[in-house]
């Protein structure tokens, strides 16, 4: 070793160790630790850090202002294009809702699984029943139709008859020629073709309700858990009291729900039997699902049932619409305050208003949970709104 390599300068060996520091922050050591491996030198001044972004500067404003209103659309159409499966899932919540006061009674005896089995399969019982009672008679019915589609339109031209003195003031027959003529008949096709479609779309969903239901069934206490765990933790009991009374709401009106379906379809099909009315399992079950629909449920299955009994005779098809208007009464006044009325209790104002105000936005989802979520609402109000509002 020579005596130049030996002998360094003091300014030599500070560079080099300021290179060594250098070198240390482009690899991710921090500052404390460059400045222990390698000492400032005194020589040199600090250099003061750079300017802080400018979080008023017009540039900076539009920029963080863009970005909100991009992420803001895209989750708006993010939920209008998932809006369908959104509407799935939330039904399918609330049946499993509904359907929990059942598995937590049975699971006193059973575990969880076996009585979430249990359920679900009184559930698919009920369904599969309706489809093989209902598709029996809808071929039957679409068979007959056809044959007395000839002997239907020969009454079109009787002007002594009912029909006939109608088809001759509405012009009925013009009418449904045009419209099986429309476009050639196309328009019969694409309807076939829309009603083909219609059936399977209906499968699949009501498949996956299903499937969907029995899984947030099993899941149900870990999804309160998680619910509950999203609120402060100071707020945490006063929520979890809150929650519990609204899925008890919810539940009870599922099931009170349910049994006032199965008498309204039950007391149909002893109806019908007793007037020789056709059809009367289908039109029972189909009273008995459409009963499910508050308010406009029962309403619309007893202008169903009336109609099919004016094939029978026209005093027949009259005492079944004075029927259902004394069991709509009846429902009302003496089987729903009994059963709904004491877990709901939500004003009659107020359900009609939430009925119409459902229906509209989701359809018949819309109207169907429409009820449970007022009660949630009107738990909120007196719980945690008015007092505060109270206390101003």
């Amino acid at each position: 070793m020579t005596d130049q390599q030996e002998r360094r300068s003091p300014v030599g060996e500070a560079e080099s160790e300021a290179m060594k520091a250098g070198d240390a922050q482009a690899v991710g050591v921090t500052p404390d630790v460059a400045t222990r491996t390698a000492p400032r030198d005194a020589t040199q001044p600090e250099r003061p850090p750079g300017r802080p972004v400018n979080r008023r500067s017009p540039y900076f404003v539009g920029l963080v202002g863009a970005a909100g209103v991009a992420t803001t659309y895209a989750l708006v159409q993010l939920l209008i294009t998932a809006r369908e499966v959104l509407v799935l899932v939330g039904l399918a919540l609330f049946l499993a809702i509904g359907l929990d006061p059942a598995v937590r009674w049975l699971a006193r005896w059973l575990p969880r699984w076996a009585a979430v089995a249990i359920v679900t399969l009184g559930m698919v019982l009920v369904v599969f029943g309706f489809l093989a009672a209902a598709i029996p008679p809808l071929v039957s019915q679409s068979t007959a139709f056809t044959h007395q589609l000839p002997h239907y339109l020969s009454r079109l031209q009787d002007r002594s008859s009912t029909v006939g003195r109608l088809n001759e003031q509405y012009h009925l027959q013009d009418r449904l020629t045009a419209a099986l003529a429309k476009d050639g008949g196309t328009g019969v096709f694409g309807g076939l073709l829309g009603a083909g479609q219609l059936v399977l779309t209906a499968t699949a969903e009501t498949l996956t309700v299903l499937v969907l239901t029995v899984y947030f069934l099993y899941d149900l206490p870990r999804i309160r858990r998680l619910i509950y765990r999203m609120v402060p933790h100071s707020r945490r009991p006063r929520a979890v009291v809150l929650g519990d009374e609204m899925f008890a709401k919810v539940g009870g009106f599922v099931l009170g729900n349910l049994i006032t379906s199965g008498i309204a379809g039950g007391g149909t099909f002893v109806w019908l039997v007793a007037w020789r009315i056709p059809y009367p399992l289908l039109l029972s079950l189909m009273v008995a699902l459409l009963d499910l629909i508050p308010v406009v449920g029962s309403t619309t299955a007893g202008v169903i049932v009336t109609l099919v009994a004016l094939t029978v005779s026209l005093p027949v098809a009259i005492f079944t619409a004075l029927f259902y208007i004394a069991y709509r009464l009846a429902e009302d006044y003496l089987i729903v305050p009994r059963v709904i009325g004491k877990v709901i209790e939500v004003p009659a104002t107020v359900t009609l208003v939430a009925v119409l105000f459902g229906g509209a936005t989701l359809g018949i989802v819309g109207a169907l949970v429409a009820i449970p979520v007022a009660a949630s609402i009107r738990i909120i109000l007196h719980e945690t709104v008015f007092p505060r509002l109270d206390r101003l």
